[in-house]
């Protein structure tokens, strides 16, 4: 193999592995028509750039947000904020009933089952947003990867 047909096999390969999230959807193309290396790597370029500017999806940018978005936080101390708050509140309830210690005591157990409520509450909304971001990312790259099959089957290459 000539180095110039290495060469664009290899540029080929890097421009079609710049969604890296969706490396492993990458279609095989196969050139069809007798095209050589260097024309694949070029009409596989021309077919990115066209596929980009017609969908609006830059995949090293959709690859990078994805990756760089921060993982969802752990235990935030609600509990221990829901415990404090049941303690003080029970605290003033038992201090009128006539036993201020019952009544934190009895308090701080509601409140840490309250914070541990809404602990989990949180926790369920940061997931759910996570997943929400991630699969719209996997739908802006389906619809870039979905651009540049039609491009590179326009110009009579076959994708597997």
């Amino acid at each position: 193999m000539r180095r110039s047909e290495v060469f664009g096999t290899l540029i080929a390969g890097l421009l079609l592995g710049c969604g890296c999230i969706a490396q492993a959807q990458q279609p095989i193309i196969y050139p069809a028509k007798g095209q050589t290396a260097e024309q694949q790597a070029k009409d596989t370029g021309e077919c990115n750039a066209w596929a980009q500017q017609t969908t609006g999806v830059d995949p090293v940018a959709v690859a990078q947000y994805s990756s760089s978005q921060p993982a969802p936080t752990g235990p935030q101390g609600e509990r221990v904020q829901g415990a404090a708050r049941g303690a003080a509140g029970g605290a003033v309830i038992g201090a009128i009933a006539g036993d201020a210690g019952k009544g934190a005591a009895i308090g701080a157990v509601t409140g840490t089952m309250v914070g541990g409520s809404r602990q989990r509450r949180n926790a369920r909304a940061q997931q759910g947003q996570a997943q929400q971001t991630q699969q719209q990312a996997q739908q802006a790259l389906a619809t870039y990867q979905r651009a540049v099959a039609a491009c590179m089957e326009g110009r009579g290459y076959l994708l597997k």
